[in-house]
Formats: structure tokens, sequence, C-alpha cells
């Protein structure tokens, strides 16, 4: 895999992993849930206060009722222990449950607001980034900020009070043991911070592995038709078998720092006990009594106890900071899209809105999707309301590229576009749209009934006027032979509709929403022969008293257009009808002839090629 592809692919570099304002912006999210969330860390503190206890019941059973073969009060003191750690089981569970509902809570709003900003964004942006890496902050960033709710800052509130709580119980028993116990935690911090460091710099790599292999399969999943159509399987898996090695080398760094670490902690923890084990025993070897000591069998084994406790938290923090550390870089990438400027969006006072008359006008437009390279120089036209306007040209010619312009996809950067006289960018956006209807050559069909997918979510548009437009456009006939007509499920992307059926319920959907402004592009292309003369019936009743715009090679689909514009290397080169282009002999009769002159089609493609731009 190329240098360029990995950094293309690359996700962005985040700097400081600690960032109040990231947090503070996180915490925002918690707001709407704060009872919820208050009853989760109250329940935390009071499940770890009461483990905290546990090692206080050993030396209880050990120094009031075993040593002494004390058999009053064992009852009491056994149903105290069981009703002790039953609270502490109920506690856990309501946390469990508030937490993980809280967490549902705010990754459910995440979500939301990144899909409505990504519905939102200019349709730039994603020439800019690859879909799968999209779809990674809408999935592993967002479960990463999960952990972080569910399992993360109030986890670690309750750890930090289980660890007071046990070295405040340890010197309230013996401060001198208590002094010996803790000898071995600056070599256990040591290790975390060691751990932290590595592993920052693990889940890192692992995040951005991932998202460069989610974008990977997103490609060539979607593209698999072609991929086996060239013979590409070789090359596609040995592209995926760099990647997927890359993920799988980032995990294994991870795993080997934990593989170290974990026994390292326990291996501390052991000698630990062996310290508190040996000064006990130390006050034996020089002669004292337990009572001289100030030493009973129960508080060793109670020391031993919360010497073991103490080091579960401790671990437990280091886990909980690389879950913050994660989470804070998902919340970056996170909120470097939601942050990111939508470039084309309404006027904060629309002069336009409404229903459309239908009039169109290009004045000097220069558009470049990059930099300066122009696709469209200084192009100018205007198209009546309710004229048929044929677009044709060799391929980026720049024919579609008119139709994404006047949809206001892209802005101009040169020159002004104006729809019923307003320029567009003075327009409300979504009233703008709603006077086009768009039928493409590759049709989009979304998962769903076929229904569904003529109204496209509109319900204002009824049953019956779904019936009528599919019946106008023909694509009743095959509907009503499927089992469930208009209620069959329509698989992903229209999975199991041959092309030809796909375009016709894209024909029927623009019918449907009666738009004032129709844009064909190549859409016939897909039809065969037999269903192009009867589609072509309904696109001519669709025309009427409409603005269309027709992008089309093919010329026999638009000789009946009013007016036909020629477009070579982004320029406006010709106009006229068919006949009078014919008898210029230029641009449009050179492509006529290509076409259907099989006496020039040896040197039209020449003829073309030569002429002056």
């Amino acid at each position: 895999m190329s240098e360029e592809v990995r950094k293309y692919h690359e996700e962005e570099a985040i700097g400081k992993t600690y960032d109040l304002r990231v947090i503070r912006r996180l915490l925002r999210y918690l707001r709407p849930y704060w009872l919820l969330a208050a009853a989760a860390l109250l329940l935390t503190l009071l499940s770890n206060l009461l483990i905290s206890t546990q090692p206080l019941f050993t030396k209880i059973a050990v120094d009031d009722f075993i040593v002494p073969r004390e058999l009053d009060g064992i009852w009491l003191f056994a149903f105290a222990f069981f009703g002790v750690f039953l609270f502490r089981f109920i506690f856990s569970y309501l946390q469990e449950v508030l937490l993980n509902n809280v967490g549902q809570r705010v990754m459910l709003d995440i979500r939301s607001e990144i899909f409505a900003k990504l519905q939102r964004q200019e349709v730039g942006y994603y020439d800019k980034y690859p879909v799968g890496r999209i779809i990674t902050r809408l999935t592993s960033d967002v479960d990463a900020l999960n952990e972080l709710f569910t399992s993360g800052v109030i986890d670690v509130l309750g750890d930090l009070v289980i660890i007071i709580a046990i070295v405040g119980w340890m010197f309230f028993l013996d401060w001198k043991l208590a002094m010996v116990s803790l000898v071995t935690v600056p070599l256990l911090f040591t290790a975390t911070n060691w751990f932290r460091k590595r592993a920052r710099v693990g889940f890192d790599k692992v995040r951005t592995r991932n998202a460069r292999l989610n974008a990977f399969l997103q490609e060539y999943i979607s593209g698999a038709q072609t991929v086996q159509l060239m013979n590409a399987e070789d090359k596609a898996q040995r592209g995926f078998g760099d990647i997927n090695d890359d993920y799988r080398n980032a995990n294994v760094e991870t795993i080997y720092y934990y593989a170290i670490f974990y026994p390292l902690v326990d291996f501390i923890g052991a000698v630990g006990i062996a310290v508190v084990i040996f000064f006990y025993g130390y006050q034996y070897l020089a002669g004292l009594s337990a009572a001289e000591a100030g030493l009973t069998v129960g508080i060793l084994a109670t020391f031993i106890q919360y010497s073991l406790q103490l080091f579960q938290p401790i671990r437990d923090l280091s886990d909980k900071f690389n879950i913050l550390q994660a989470a804070i870089v998902a919340s970056h990438r996170i909120f470097i899209l939601l942050d990111l400027d939508v470039e084309i969006e309404s006027p904060k006072t629309p002069k336009r809105d409404g229903l459309s008359r239908g009039r169109i006008e290009f004045r000097n437009v220069w558009f470049a999707y990059k930099d300066e390279d122009w696709v469209m120089k200084d192009v100018s036209f205007s198209v009546e309301s309710g004229e048929s306007i044929a677009l044709v040209g060799h391929t980026g010619s720049g024919k579609t590229t008119v139709t994404n312009l006047l949809m206001r996809f892209y802005d101009v950067q040169k020159g002004v576009i104006l729809v019923d006289g307003v320029d567009i960018r003075e327009w409300d956006l979504k009233a703008l749209r709603s006077n086009f209807a768009v039928v493409l050559q590759d049709v989009f069909l979304f998962s769903g009934t076929i229904a569904d997918n003529i109204r496209l979510g509109n319900h204002a548009i009824a049953d019956d006027r779904v019936r009528w437009a599919a019946a106008e456009v023909h694509a009743d006939e095959f509907i009503k032979a499927l089992p469930t007509s208009y209620e069959h499920r329509v698989r992903e992307r229209g999975a199991g509709l041959s092309v030809g059926q796909k375009q016709l319920i894209s024909f029927a959907r623009a019918l449907a929403f009666d738009p004032k402004i129709l844009i064909l592009d190549e859409a016939t292309s897909s039809i065969d022969t037999e269903t192009e003369q009867l589609i072509q019936q309904a696109v001519d009743r669709l025309m009427i008293e409409r603005t269309s715009l027709v992008v089309a090679h093919r010329l026999s689909t638009i000789q009946k257009c009013d007016r036909i514009l020629v477009f070579h290397h982004g320029e406006l080169r010709e106009s006229g009808t068919h006949n009078e282009l014919l008898r210029e002999r230029g641009l449009y009769w050179r492509l006529y002839r290509l076409q259907f002159d099989s006496s020039a089609r040896g040197s039209s493609g020449r003829d073309l090629a030569a002429q002056p731009t």
C-alpha cells in the first residue's frame, strides 16, 4: 500500500491527550442525566465502602471467635457479614443498571448529533474523506465514549474512594504495619506510569489502523463487482493483508504491554504481602509476644487482604486512565467533525423560498473542485420557465457539474447562478432543493418497501399518488407482479431488482414529487429499447410545463429538446436546436456523426480532438 494512500486514510494527529475543554464539553452530554449519574456515583461509593469492610470481618472472625473458640454471637456476626454483602450486591446491580443507562443515552445523543451533522454536511466533504473513516466516528469512537461514561469517570472515583478507605483502615488498625504495607506502592506507581505511557501510544495506533481498515473494507466491498470483473481479487487481498497485518501488529503491541504490566503488578503485590508477613514474623523472632507488639493473627490476616485489595484498584486506575485517554482522543475526532463548518447553508435571512417559477440563469460562472483546476470556465446561459434544455459533450466536459452547481451541492468561485432572478446562495436551501427532482444513471434505492422508495420519506405523498406515478412510467407492471406488490421489501441499494427496474422506480419517484425543475442525468441509459419507448412517453409528459435539464450522451434522446447546450473542456461552445447545430457543422455535428454516421466513425474522434479550444 502506497504512502500516499496511507496518508489519505490516516487519522488526524491528536496532540495533548488531556484537554480540559474537551472534558468540559463531554460533561455537557451528562447534564440531562445528572440525576441518574449522581445516583450511580452514590451507589458506587457505598458499594466500594462496603468492599473495604470485608477484611474487618476477617479480623473479627479470627480474633473474637476462632482464636478464643468463642461461639456466643457468631450467628449475629454471620448475619451481619451476609447483610453487608447482600447490600453490596444490590448497590452494584443498581449502579451497573444506572451507569449503562446513562452511557447508552449519551451514546444515542452523540450518534444522533453526528448523523444530523453528516446529513447537513456539503457533498464536497464526502469527496475528501472515505466513508469507512466516517463510519468509525459513529461506531468505534462513540463506543470509546460509552466506556468512559459506563466504566470510566465514576469507577475512577469509586477506586479512589476504596484506596482512601483501605489506607485509612490500615492506619487505624496499626500504623507501623500500614507503613510497611505501603513500601511497595511507589514501585506500583512506577510500573503504572510506564504502562500508561506505552499503552497510550498503542491505543492510538489501534484506533488509527481500525479507521484505515474500515475505510478499505467499505471501498472494496462496495466495489466487489468491479474487483471481480477486473480479476483484481489477488491485489485487493494483498492490500487488505497489509492493512490487516498493521492492525494486528498494533493490537499485539498493546497486548505486550498488558502481558508485562499485569504479572508485574501481581509480583509487586506478592512482595508487599511478603514484607507484611516478614514484619509480623520479625516481632516473634525478636522475642516479642503478639500482645507486646500490638499485633494479632486477625490483624495479620486483615492486612494481607487489604494489601491484595489495595493493588486491585490501583491496577484498575491504569486501565481507567487508558479508557480516559482513548475517550478523549475519540472525543477530539468527533468534535473535529462536529465543529467542521458546513460551507453550504441557508442564509440567515433568505431572500426567497417556496415554489419556484423555474427560470434559471448562469452568469459568468467559474468553478473548480480543487484549487484553480477549472472544470467550468466563464459559462453563461439562461433557461426560461418550462423550457427543456439538453446538455451534451464528452465525459468531463462539465455537464453534470452544471446540475450539481444548480442544486447548490457546491458553490461557485466566480460568477453567479440565479433561479427566478435570485442568487441561489440567497435562497432557503431546503426550499431551493425541494423544487428539483433528479433521475440519475446510477439509481440509489434504500432498504425498505418500493412505496417508501417512491415517496422517499415524504408522507404527504399518498398511496394513490405513489401508484399513479408508478403507472405513468410503466413501473406498476413489474411491481404488481411482485409477491407483495408495493410493499415488496427492497434490499440494500436495490439488490434483487434489475437495473431497468430500479431506473423505473426512480422515474416514479420524480413524478410523485411533482417538481418544478426536472434533471435527467443519463436517465434512460440503462433501459432496454422496448422499455425506453414506453418511458419516453412518460418523460415527454413529465417535462410539460416544467423546466427540464437533460444530460445525455445518446443524442437520440434529446433531439426534441427546445435547446441543446454543447460543452467542451468546461466551456459552453455551442447553443441551439438539433437542426441548427447540425447546420453549423461544429462540435455537436461531430458528436452526431460519431454516433450515427458509420462512415465517419473512424475519423470523428480525431476530428473532435483536433477541434480548437
